[in-house]
């Protein structure tokens, strides 16, 4: 079940037992496999390009509301939690539980069996609780879930195939996204380590 308000990219593969809520983004060469395990992912998600998620047979899969997975991540028969953020390419291993509001950082391994508390960032292989997250990090997180939704509700009214341009138009213009920014520019426009 795909509902109508989300955005998969056509060349995302969704095979099997997929639910998928409201307002979520699949980006391209996504790849949700629920032909062994159900895969259910909550409103306002986001999956992104090249993310591969899996279960075994009767197992759940689960990334729950505004769930942020990045990049390249892969998951396999886990939990992601509500507001929850998994980095680019990080992979997050089978009966493994990523608290409400945690981060794990980009290439973390979250080994089987493994809880990260609410709040907390973990990073590392195998991942390690690093510390607690602090507001502005949580801020940020929910900044850039929000570009995903809105990624999803834009991408869902006005993309659609086109042939290549065969050269720059005249006045070209950027996309303006406001004061998204990567984490680690916002900590030093702060001064913060």
């Amino acid at each position: 079940m795909v509902h109508p308000s989300c955005y998969v990219h056509p060349s995302a593969v969704l095979i099997g037992d997929v639910i998928v809520g409201a307002g979520v983004y699949i980006g391209p060469a996504a790849c949700l496999r629920g032909d062994f395990g159900r895969i259910v992912i909550g409103e306002g998600a986001n999956i992104q390009d090249t993310c591969v998620l899996h279960a075994f047979p009767d197992r759940d899969l689960v990334v729950e509301a505004d769930g942020h997975i990045g990049h390249g991540a892969i998951l396999h028969g886990c939990v992601v939690r509500r507001d929850a953020l998994v980095g680019i390419n990080a992979v997050v291993n089978d009966n493994a539980e990523v608290g409400e509001s945690a981060i794990v950082a980009a290439m973390a391994f979250v080994k089987a069996d493994f809880v990260v508390p609410p709040r907390t960032l973990v990073a590392g292989i195998p991942a390690r609780i690093v510390r607690p997250l602090k507001d502005d990090e949580l801020a940020w997180k929910g900044d850039a879930t929000r570009q995903y939704q809105e990624l999803a509700r834009r991408s869902l009214a006005g993309m659609r195939a086109t042939a290549p341009l065969t050269e720059i138009e005249p006045g070209r213009g950027r996309f303006a996204a406001g004061d998204v920014m990567p984490l680690t520019e916002m900590r030093r426009r702060k001064g913060k380590p």
